[in-house]
Order: structure tokens, then C-alpha cells, then sequence
């Protein structure tokens, strides 16, 4: 298997500044250089230095895992790690989920990663995929896909429409920001849904409501999304916990009957 070929980190720097909207002169600006500098470090006749490289990336808001690519393509060690989440190191963040996951019941709560793929969730959350097929459920899950199938869980979101669309706008955003491909796969995926043409609009809500049908039960959340903090490892910063809060007391009362 051929592995993809890393850019030069001059062709880096300049598909990240024009993906960020900035002038050459914007960036030279942000970095403290001058644009000839930048123009030669763009067009590979300089190459940065370690400290230059993290300036660039701070400046252009590089997330971990690209920030690694500049470094090796500047032909340095990243300075940043990416070990997978069952390793020792990450011991203490496997710790932190499971507290926030359990803290969470008797409301549902989910871990994803940078490409939608479920990591973990609490039990509360397994329960509303009842009933789901079980080979939709087998590894990688993908909640947005999971969801916008028809043997999933789209035909008991009753807000499909509205859902759908909060759910697109969020993934362009993120890879607005990240230029994660798993996230373009995504948003192809998306956009070749039949839904999309024909779902009718929803009533507009200050925070979207996901309505879903459980059983005899239509259940309304709200959500919260949580991250780690200043982290150092691409596994750990891609992490998203999602948390689901009942929208109204009929709900409140639902999950905790069903908890009991």
C-alpha cells in the first residue's frame, strides 16, 4: 500500500493562507516577516526554521494533526504526539471520559471523534438505538451517517429536516477549519442523501430541539458540545463529547423511568 506523499511545507503554507483568506502580506504581518521572506519559504527557495514553523501554524490556526504535517514537511520532529486512545499515555483522558459519561446518565452522552465515528457513549445513549439493525452498529459507527440512514435512526427523527440541515451546516464549518477529509467524505455523503430535496421545512427554534421516537416515547433534547482544553495530542483534540439534555419534563421524566 503506497502512502500519500507529504507536500513540501512551502505548498503547506500557501494552500492553508489562501484556505484562510489572507494576503501574503496579512500573513507576513501575523508572523513578524517580511512578504519577500514569506514568498521565498512559500515558493521553497527558504525553509523554515522549528520556530518559524510554529508561527506559521499559529498564524494560520493549523489544527494538531496538519500542524504535524508542516513539521515534517519542514523536515523536523512534530511537536505534537498522536497515540491511540487505549494507549498509557492517554490513561488519564480514558479516565475523564468515563466520568463524564457515567456523571452524564440518566442522560444520554457520546464521544466522537474528528470524523463522527462513535468512541464511546454511556448507557443512557445506547438505549435510543434499539431496535437499530445490528449490522449498522458494527465498528466505525458513524453517528451522522447512523442517523441519516433509512435503516438507522432517520425515520424516528421527527425534526429530520431541521436536523439535517444544523448537522450540515456544522460539519462545513469544521472543515472550513480542519480540511479533514474524513469530514469531505461526509458532506459528499450529505449532499447525495434523497432526503434532502424533499424534506419540508421546520419552524425556526433558538436552540435546535433533536425530536426522536423511542419506543412509545418522543423524546426532545437539547445538546452540548465539550472538548479538552489545550491539548498536545491530534487523538485528544479531536475529541467531542456530546451531551443530550432533556428539552422539556416529559422527557426528564422518560429517561429516568427508563433508568429506574
Amino acid at each position: 500500500m503506497s502512502l500519500e506523499p507529504v507536500p513540501d511545507v512551502g505548498t503547506l503554507v500557501r494552500d492553508w493562507r489562501r484556505r484562510r483568506r489572507l494576503s501574503q502580506q496579512a500573513l507576513s504581518d501575523r508572523c513578524g516577516v517580511s512578504t519577500r521572506h514569506l514568498s521565498t519559504l512559500e515558493t521553497g527557495k527558504a525553509r523554515p526554521s522549528a520556530g518559524m514553523v510554529a508561527r506559521l501554524c499559529e498564524a494560520l490556526a493549523v489544527p494538531l494533526r496538519e500542524r504535524r504535517r508542516f513539521f515534517t514537511a519542514a523536515g523536523f520532529v512534530p511537536d505534537a504526539s498522536e497515540l491511540p486512545l487505549g494507549t498509557p499515555g492517554l490513561a488519564q483522558v480514558n479516565t475523564a471520559l468515563e466520568l463524564i459519561l457515567a456523571g452524564h446518565e440518566p442522560y444520554p452522552a457520546l464521544v466522537i471523534d474528528g470524523g463522527w465515528d462513535l468512541v464511546a457513549a454511556n448507557d443512557a445513549a445506547y438505549a435510543l438505538l434499539d431496535g437499530v439493525p445490528a449490522d449498522l452498529l458494527e465498528p466505525p459507527v458513524n453517528l451522522v451517517r447512523l442517523s441519516l440512514d433509512p435503516r438507522g435512526l432517520a425515520p424516528r427523527i421527527t425534526n429530520l429536516g431541521a436536523w439535517r440541515d444544523a448537522i450540515l451546516a456544522r460539519i462545513r464549518h469544521e472543515h472550513d477549519v480542519s480540511a479533514d477529509p474524513r469530514l469531505a467524505a461526509l458532506l459528499a455523503d450529505l449532499d447525495r442523501a434523497p432526503a434532502a430535496a424533499t424534506l419540508p421545512p421546520d419552524a425556526p427554534e433558538i436552540v435546535l430541539t433533536l425530536r426522536l421516537r423511542v419506543g412509545p416515547d418522543e423524546l426532545a433534547f437539547v445538546t452540548t458540545t465539550t472538548v479538552f482544553g489545550t491539548p498536545g495530542d491530534v487523538t485528544v483534540a479531536e475529541l467531542a463529547i456530546e451531551a443530550l439534555y432533556p428539552a422539556d419534563d416529559a422527557t426528564r421524566a422518560a429517561l429516568t423511568s427508563r433508568a429506574r
